[in-house]
């Protein structure tokens, strides 16, 4: 016999720790949870055993094996953790679902979209859509394979709750944000300020996540709805406006994307530019700098989503605010209902357009 078996042979049981505070398992269960009619005195005294036995309390996963829930709830990104935790908005949708949860004991899984996500050359082997132990899972939108994930979690039977994209389901419950409607308004307010060249930065349209321009038939196609329906805002009142597709909602792909618009002529460049995100819009406005045009003063910058972007002063962005924490409750209120057999329900959110000053006339 090894150490490590003899150190598991010795490791104190909650039977032990009830022997030495002189109660019954049952009671000192009951000590541990906080529940049921249990003196204070008879708590202190089981507790007080605990630390002497250095016994942690009973195992959370002999709870979730009583309850039948593992006590997880799965938030699904399209991309790799590391870059999803850039994202301001997607920080702040999570902050708002694990406020809900704990209503139902439950954490929060990150995971990746399907299986087949993981690095083989690594070896690593993360847990995927198909096989994590979940109770339930929270689609996060902007992704262009939502279908694919619903699909999976369908054929596994557990709860879902979409936060943008369409599933297609109506026993999906849906979050949604107006971004047609919140994206028109924005066009609208460079219209009136006299723009007529404007271009779009997007986010990603396809699985491909594609650095291209946007043609009708990838318009037609696109798999990413929130993507969809933001172009389809802005073409509601520039329907000539070019666009280009990035590979995420990035600074740097802003910039990228940017440079494509901006580095012509400048009869020939827009004097307006509607991005997608508000880190997009951080890149364009980085882009006009390296090619020495001036922000509002030579081109107008859109954003979308109300984040705090870093070192943007002293620009103060233009964009229509999402409220992301809002969003992410309304997620986890729905898992909530469904985990104690209610219906979740669809909401629609409301953008507000915030006015900075990354806009102005258009130049003479």
């Amino acid at each position: 016999m090894t150490d490590v078996d003899t150190q598991a042979d010795h490791r104190p049981t909650l039977a032990a720790v009830a022997a030495r505070a002189g109660v019954s398992a049952s009671t000192a269960s009951l000590a541990f949870s906080g529940t049921g009619p249990v003196s204070d005195a008879t708590r202190e005294r089981v507790l007080q055993a605990a630390r002497e036995l250095n016994y942690g309390g009973p195992d959370p996963r002999a709870r979730s094996l009583r309850r039948g829930r593992s006590g997880i709830v799965g938030v699904v990104l399209e991309e790799r953790v590391r870059d999803a935790f850039r994202d301001p908005i997607k920080i702040a949708t999570l902050d708002g679902i694990s406020e809900e949860i704990g209503a139902v004991d439950s954490g929060l899984l990150v995971l990746t979209e399907v299986a087949g996500d993981s690095d083989e050359a690594s070896g690593s082997n993360p847990l995927t859509l198909r096989d994590a132990p979940l109770d339930a899972a929270i689609l996060m939108g902007c992704s262009p394979r939502f279908e694919e994930s619903i699909a999976i979690l369908r054929a596994r039977g557990v709860p879902i709750v979409a936060i943008e994209g369409d599933p297609g389901d109506p026993d999906v419950p849906i979050i949604l944000q107006d971004n047609r409607e919140a994206t028109r308004r924005g066009a609208e307010h460079l219209r009136e300020l006299g723009h007529e060249r404007v271009a779009i930065v997007a986010l990603p349209l396809d699985k491909e996540h594609l650095r291209a321009p946007v043609t009708p038939e990838r318009a037609a196609a696109g798999a990413n709805a929130t993507t969809r329906e933001r172009l389809r805002g802005a073409w509601d009142v520039f329907p000539d406006a070019p666009a280009r597709t990035t590979a995420g909602s990035f600074a740097d792909e802003g910039r990228y994307a940017a440079l494509e618009f901006l580095d012509v002529p400048e009869s020939d460049r827009p004097t307006a530019i509607i991005a997608q995100s508000d880190l997009l819009a951080a890149g364009v406005i980085r882009a006009a700098e390296s090619l020495g045009i001036a922000v509002p003063a030579e081109l107008s910058v859109i954003g979308f989503d109300g984040a705090r972007v870093d070192g943007l002063w002293p620009y103060d962005l233009t964009t229509l605010v999402q409220p992301a924490v809002e969003k992410g409750r309304a997620a986890g209120r729905a898992i909530v209902a469904m985990l104690n057999g209610d219906e979740g329900e669809t909401q629609l959110f409301t953008g507000e357009f915030h006015l900075g000053n990354t806009t102005a006339p258009v130049p003479a």
